[in-house]
């Protein structure tokens, strides 16, 4: 069975202590556990960075290895177009996910080019809400 991608990009590693008014205090570390126990018997690579090509890189292995993709971009979703590339060659669903609401926040997080791609989007459920982000990517792969 082809693993699940679950791909976080830049500042996620501080989370539970950046902005807890915006993104909560729950850590990576807990929302990896999150991820890993949502998926059940599915096999998952959970992968964190600050580097926009490691993110690229880790979305190359998922198009060769992966059955689907969540992926958090954070700050790359407004600005990455290697990492919309990279996704645009992702065969199968992806998923992308925020923690918090991007439509109700300032104007530079309303316009997301990963978006734009997506197979489907969840914003604002805070950081359980991968756990419903890693069903509905199950879902979404055995519909195929």
């Amino acid at each position: 069975m082809k693993p699940i991608f679950i791909l976080n990009g830049p500042n996620l590693n501080r989370l539970g202590k950046r902005e807890p008014e915006i993104y909560g205090t729950t850590t990576l570390a807990e929302v990896e556990a999150i991820c890993f126990d949502a998926a059940g018997d599915r096999p998952v690579r959970f992968h964190q960075t600050n580097a926009e090509h490691q993110l690229v890189d880790w979305v190359h292995e998922a198009i060769d290895d992966g059955a689907g993709i969540l992926i958090n971009p954070a700050g790359l979703s407004f600005r990455s177009i290697p990492l919309l590339d990279s996704l645009k060659m992702f065969p199968g669903p992806i998923l992308e996910f925020h923690i918090s609401n991007i439509h109700r926040r300032e104007e530079i997080y309303q316009h997301s080019l990963v978006s734009k791609i997506a197979t489907a989007v969840i914003a604002g459920l805070g950081p359980r809400g991968y756990a419903h982000g890693v069903r509905a990517l199950i879902d979404l792969i055995d519909q195929n």
